[in-house]
């Protein structure tokens, strides 16, 4: 736990261990303040942008979109690993996330799995965004995970926090990829060696690995939720680029504590724990999304054509727009993007 540091005294960090700061337009006090507190500050979140161009990523990460103001981030990574200060204060970056997860954060220990999305992440982190399309086929240059080591345990020296205070999206909010292309457990021991030492806990998955086989319909989160575990562990148990590209039949490593041929459903909620706003967008495939479908069309809310089907499409948002305005939302509390209350109210079953 610590006060946030002083701009001046973030900006020194950083140049402190070597890296190329760029500090764009009047990043000391462009911040969204004015929605809740920043602080007291836990550890350092990654993320990649989905974005391509330098000059284009920071103008999105500085000012945002028309749903999600900025700024976005603290820092923009980019690709040749300038360091592109965009705002700094409360950011729109983690959005809500486990408070198991950020209980482990603050006690550097190991991570459990984020299957909740309950705490307000933009409070407690720094947020760092790196210009990645996150297609896991956009390489990550040298110079770039360099500084993204550099930015995280310059944060990590300043408050006397060790690798354990760095983790990814993924790590934090369910349904999140981010960063693809690179594993966390390798940037976190690039981190503790740069900062003289290992990781007071470890943050590995355990030595000893079972399988699993993939079947029609799962997913990287769905298995993970079923063996008790992180969908990072099994991105690092299994060297994946690209935590969506699974396919029927491909074997997986898997925690040996939890390895059954099928997986066997975790204890927990009938019904499926809200993954966030963020987890809604075009491009998102998940059989999370089609189980939601067909409540909204029990409710009388559905406007599909055809389906409801896993993708995110804009008939699931006209649908859920009715659903929120059914609750009683108005205005931009029923844009049709998902929010914890509305969507705790319709009760999609676990998929």
């Amino acid at each position: 736990m610590a006060s946030p540091l002083s701009a001046s005294a973030f900006v020194k960090a950083l140049k402190d261990e070597g890296l190329k700061v760029v500090e764009v337009g009047d990043w000391r006090t462009h911040n969204r303040n004015h929605k809740g507190p920043w602080g007291p500050l836990h550890g350092v979140l990654i993320h990649h942008t989905v974005t391509k161009g330098t000059a284009n990523t920071v103008k999105i990460c500085r000012d945002g979109h028309s749903t999600l103001p900025g700024p976005l981030c603290h820092g923009v990574i980019a690709k040749d690993g300038t360091v592109h200060l965009v705002g700094y204060g409360r950011a729109n970056h983690a959005g809500l996330g486990d408070d198991d997860v950020l209980d482990a954060v603050v006690h550097e220990k190991t991570l459990p799995p984020d299957n909740e999305a309950n705490t307000d992440g933009n409070r407690y982190f720094y947020g760092f965004e790196c210009e990645n399309l996150g297609d896991g086929k956009d390489p990550w240059p040298a110079a770039q995970l360099e500084a993204i080591e550099k930015a995280a345990a310059a944060l990590c020296r300043a408050h006397g926090w060790d690798a354990n205070s760095v983790i990814g999206h993924l790590e934090w909010q369910p349904g999140k990829v981010d960063p693809r292309g690179f594993t966390m457990r390798s940037m976190r021991a690039r981190i503790a060696d740069r900062l003289g030492g290992k990781p007071s806990t470890p943050s590995t998955p355990p030595a000893k690995s079972g399988t699993y086989t993939v079947a029609k319909g799962d997913t990287l989160f769905s298995i993970a939720r079923a063996h008790k575990t992180r969908v990072a562990v099994l991105v690092d148990l299994n060297d994946l680029d690209d935590p969506d590209q699974i396919s029927v039949g491909q074997k997986l490593k898997v925690p040996a504590a939890s390895s059954p041929s099928r997986p066997t459903p975790a204890p927990g909620p009938a019904y499926e724990p809200f993954p966030g706003a963020g987890f809604f967008h075009g491009g998102r495939h998940s059989p999370v999304i089609t189980t939601m479908g067909r409540r909204l069309v029990a409710e009388g809310c559905g406007t599909y054509r055809y389906g409801p089907g896993p993708n995110w499409t804009n008939a699931d948002r006209e649908s859920y727009r009715r659903w929120q305005k059914k609750c009683g939302f108005t205005g931009a509390d029923a844009d049709g993007i998902p929010g914890k209350t509305s969507w705790d109210r319709l009760r999609v079953p676990n998929s």
